[in-house]
C-alpha cells in the first residue's frame, strides 16, 4: 500500500469506514473482526489501529450510522479474545527458538525483550494491561505463550483485559466521537489517541533505562 494512502486512510478512518459499512454491511463487519483478530493475533502486525478502529465504530454508531450494536460489540469481544489466543500458542511453539535468541522472520527481538521485562514486572496482569498499549498489546500474549504461563490463567486476564479494552474504546466513541470539535478535527484525535496509548510504555522505558544505567554507573 502507497505510504501517502496509508496516512490518508489512518487520519480520515471515519470516512471510509463509515462509506464500507453503508455500502458492503456484511464486509465491513468481516473487515473489522479480521483487523482487530489480526493485531492481536500476529505478532508481526502490531502496527495495525486497534484502538482507533473500535473509537470509530461507536462514534459511526452514536452517529446513527448502519452498524448493529450488539452485533458488532460481540464481534469485537471474539476479535480481540481469539486474536490473543492465537498469538499465546504462536509463543508457545516458537517458545525454543525465542529462548535460544534465534533470528524468528518478521519478529522483532527488541519488542520481545521490551514485553518480556513488563511481563516480568507485572506477572500475569501484562495481559490485561498490555491491551491499553499498543506494540505490547501484540507482543504480550506470545511472551505469555513462550514462559509457559498456565492457559487456564492466561484465558482469565485476556477475557477480562479484551472486553474491558473493547468496551472502554467503544464507549469513548460513543459518547465523545461525535462532538463537533472531535469530528472537525478527527485527525488529530486518532494520533492523539495513539500518543496517549503508547506514552505509559515510553514512560516505563525510559524509567527502566535510567535505572539499569544507574546501576552500571554503581558497579
Amino acid at each position: 500500500m502507497d505510504f501517502n494512502l496509508f496516512i490518508d486512510l489512518f487520519l480520515h478512518l471515519d470516512e471510509y469506514l463509515n462509506a464500507i459499512l453503508s455500502q458492503y454491511n456484511v464486509l465491513a463487519y468481516v473487515l473489522i473482526f479480521v483487523v482487530i483478530f489480526i493485531e492481536t493475533g500476529l505478532v508481526v502486525t502490531p502496527f495495525l489501529p486497534g484502538d482507533s478502529l473500535i473509537f470509530v465504530t461507536g462514534a459511526i454508531a452514536a452517529a446513527g450510522g448502519p452498524i448493529n450494536i450488539p452485533l458488532m460489540i460481540g464481534l469485537l469481544y471474539a476479535a480481540a479474545v481469539s486474536g490473543d489466543t492465537v498469538n499465546y500458542h504462536i509463543g508457545h511453539f516458537l517458545r525454543e527458538k525465542v529462548r535460544r535468541k534465534e533470528k524468528i522472520p518478521f519478529i522483532k527481538a527488541e519488542y520481545i525483550e521490551r514485553t518480556q521485562a513488563f511481563f516480568n514486572r507485572h506477572g500475569g496482569k501484562t495481559i490485561t494491561i498490555a491491551r491499553f498499549i499498543p506494540i505490547i498489546r501484540t507482543f504480550a500474549p506470545f511472551v505469555a505463550g513462550v514462559c509457559k504461563m498456565a492457559y487456564h490463567k492466561f484465558l482469565s486476564y485476556n477475557v477480562v483485559g479484551g472486553i474491558s479494552w473493547v468496551t472502554l474504546m467503544f464507549c469513548i466513541g460513543y459518547f465523545f466521537g461525535n462532538i463537533p470539535y472531535i469530528k472537525d478535527h478527527f485527525g488529530l484525535i486518532v494520533v492523539g489517541i495513539v500518543v496517549i496509548s503508547v506514552l505509559p510504555a515510553v514512560i516505563a522505558f525510559l524509567v527502566n533505562r535510567r535505572k539499569t544505567l544507574k546501576e552500571g554507573e554503581e558497579a
